[in-house]
């Protein structure tokens, strides 16, 4: 039995580690009580169309449709396109599967048509069955960069895909982040929740180009003590992709104590893991609140606990 929830629960989004947190939350919580507010700062143009990673990656995995081998992508895929297209010699290092293709010449035919970004995406979200509100940060375009040692600039999915993020990160940059606006309905998302959750989500590149947009990071300081953050480390080190490297690129180190940093103006609570259960004292010299609960979402079991000590805990 789900338990008796806040009225609205709002959680940032970026990717597979939010996707796996909102799919905990679904178990404790209806669909009309949550609100995902998702990051566009990995968004790009390819071939023409307009990709929407983390958009994608949640709904998918939200309709129960995703692939788990991949983390990305549609499950029961073909590559027949991109099979050609390398064949010809195009520009085939970014992947998209034939079924995913269609998202993004639907998504890429409203946007020329006029439509909000955020619309389509209710509509997607619909076609689907997904109950489950998602917004984009902002209708505005956000682009992160990345400074590396090895080849200067480069976009997000370079750095990420291209390159596997096996180079050595010193700066970053969300080119449009300062101008951007956020959607209609984000800040009143934060202003009205009665728990704001961030996922476990990379903090520098997933949240990091939100919390980048001046009226979004003013709402959340005003808000700091209802806002939850979930670790996306543990033992020091991230499940998936270059958290931990990142961290410790970019000074802050790749420790709970480090995400503490990251986080400490915007919110007031930290869960981390059992194994980083030894660096609560050093989140708590950060002046966050420190909850050490299992943060490995590997089954819906613990999907579900780990949810109820977010919004209970």
């Amino acid at each position: 039995m789900a338990l008796k929830s806040v009225r609205m629960i709002t959680v940032l989004c970026g990717g597979v580690g939010a996707a796996k947190m909102l799919t905990g939350l679904r178990m404790v919580a209806p669909d009309h009580e949550l609100l995902g507010i998702v990051n566009t700062g990995d968004d790009l143009w390819m071939h023409g169309l307009r990709i929407c990673p983390d958009l994608d990656t949640i709904t998918y995995t939200l309709a129960g449709l995703n692939n788990t081998e991949t983390g990305w992508g549609l499950a029961g895929e073909s590559w027949r396109v991109m099979g050609e297209l390398d064949a010809l010699g195009g520009d085939a290092w970014f992947s998209l599967g034939d079924r995913d293709l269609a998202l993004h010449l639907y998504r890429t035919q409203r946007l020329n048509n006029g439509d909000s970004l955020s619309s389509i995406t209710a509509d997607v979200l619909a076609h689907f069955g997904v109950g489950l509100r998602l917004l984009p940060v902002s209708e505005d375009p956000i682009a992160t960069r990345f400074s590396t040692r090895e080849h200067g600039w480069m976009s997000f999915q370079e750095y990420f895909v291209k390159f596997h993020h096996d180079v050595v990160v010193d700066a970053l940059a969300f080119d449009g982040a300062l101008e951007a606006r956020p959607t209609a309905g984000v800040l009143d998302a934060i202003r009205d929740a009665e728990r704001i959750v961030i996922s476990p989500s990379n903090p520098l590149i997933s949240i990091g180009p939100m919390v980048a947009i001046d009226a979004l990071r003013s709402a959340l300081i005003a808000r700091r003590d209802d806002v939850v953050v979930v670790s996306p480390l543990v033992g020091n080190k991230a499940l998936k992709g270059p958290a931990d490297r990142l961290l410790d690129e970019l000074g802050f180190s790749a420790s709970a104590s480090g995400v503490a940093r990251f986080y400490r103006e915007i919110a007031g609570t930290l869960v981390i893991d059992e194994h980083d259960a030894h660096d609560a004292p050093s989140v708590a010299a950060e002046s966050m609140r420190c909850v050490v609960a299992p943060t490995i979402m590997a089954d819906p079991a613990t999907s579900e606990a780990l949810a109820k000590v977010v919004l209970h805990g």
